[in-house]
């Protein structure tokens, strides 16, 4: 039960459009936020980036985005999101294997495509903000998170 709220949980998350970063100008004490995300399967596709505020939290927006191409064999991909302001942020990342931009479910509720959170792979029930939330103060951002693949 606990792995389908997870699923459930997380699949809202990374079913949001990846926005863009702020075409105007960066708010002042903008930073940049670098995500590197492990165990990346070759797969195809797009790899997905948003980060959510607390009130955006496994809705279907998002503050910032951005895009990947997926690797050529399993490894590393890593993002920078440039001139995020300072708050609190949660990160989703979607291995988006079909393109299609939402993620793809199986018959029995379980992801079909990867996707990874902060703290995603200690959570042991449904995601919180405070559980997967990072803060973006007055100094660059670095995180890691490995994608996570459920067995076909």
């Amino acid at each position: 039960m606990k792995r389908l709220l997870i699923t459930v949980a997380v699949a809202a998350a990374l079913a949001l459009p990846v926005l863009a970063s702020p075409v105007l100008a960066a708010p002042a004490f903008a930073e940049d936020v670098t995500v590197t995300i492990t165990g990346v399967h070759p797969r195809g596709g797009e790899i997905l980036v948003a980060l959510q505020t607390k009130d955006e939290y496994l809705q279907p927006r998002g503050s910032y985005g951005a895009k990947a191409a997926s690797p050529a064999a399993n490894g590393t991909v890593t993002v920078t999101i440039p001139g995020v302001a300072p708050g609190a942020y949660s990160v989703s990342v979607l291995h988006d294997e079909n393109g299609d931009g939402a993620m793809a479910m199986a018959a029995n509720g379980m992801p079909k495509e990867g996707w990874a959170m902060l703290n995603g792979d200690k959570l042991r029930a449904a995601p919180t903000f405070d559980a997967t939330s990072f803060a973006v103060g007055a100094a660059p951002v670095k995180l890691t998170v490995p994608m996570i693949y459920f067995p076909e």
